[in-house]
């Protein structure tokens, strides 16, 4: 009877909702004569988990600012700070019981860049003149730790899209590495 009881109560929808926050490095991954270093960058914001039979959906939605570079290889660098809604849509499964477990998470992430700064390093203006479509495509992977209502999670995130939308920057997308600390408050 217990078995049947516990297999039962897996079964059974469970929602959660919580907040997160964490740090970031963010590289562009680029096919040319670009190089391009991590630089470190925030997101704060928004999770919830749907779930059952050991099987989750967790979408959120955070404000992240992301700060990475490009060189080219005479030296000239172009710093660039982005301010963007980040909308990821995960699947996932948790392997533990009683308030402890190890989660995998894979799934898209939708970004809508809300700010855009450049910062050019001497002389860099004219070899760059990028411009950034105001939305991408990634998809992350990650692994994540539940302990009671505190959560850890890191994560790898690999851009999809090329986020060039003309000049300077052929075949760029941009990666991430996160690591947050989040807090279930349902």
């Amino acid at each position: 009877m217990f078995i049947a009881s516990s297999a039962f109560s897996q079964a059974l929808p469970s929602f959660r909702l919580g907040v997160k926050g964490g740090v970031n490095l963010a590289k562009f991954k680029t096919e040319n004569t670009f190089s391009s270093d991590n630089k470190g960058g925030y997101y704060g914001g928004l999770w919830a988990r749907i779930g059952g039979g050991g099987i989750h959906l967790q979408p959120e939605l955070y404000l992240t600012g992301k700060n990475s570079s490009l060189v080219t290889a005479s030296g000239q660098e172009n710093n660039v700070k982005f301010t963007s809604l980040d909308i990821p849509v995960l699947l996932g499964t948790k392997i533990g019981a009683a308030g402890f477990g190890i989660r995998l998470n894979t799934g898209p992430v939708f970004t809508l860049t809300l700010d855009e700064q450049q910062k050019f390093g001497p002389a860099a203006a004219a070899a760059f003149n990028g411009k950034f479509k105001d939305t991408a495509l990634a998809w992350q992977f990650g692994l994540g730790l539940d302990i009671g209502k505190l959560n850890v999670d890191a994560r790898y995130e690999s851009g999809m899209s090329e986020i060039n939308s003309a000049g300077g920057y052929p075949t760029t997308k941009l990666n991430l590495f996160t690591l947050g600390i989040g807090f279930s408050i349902l």
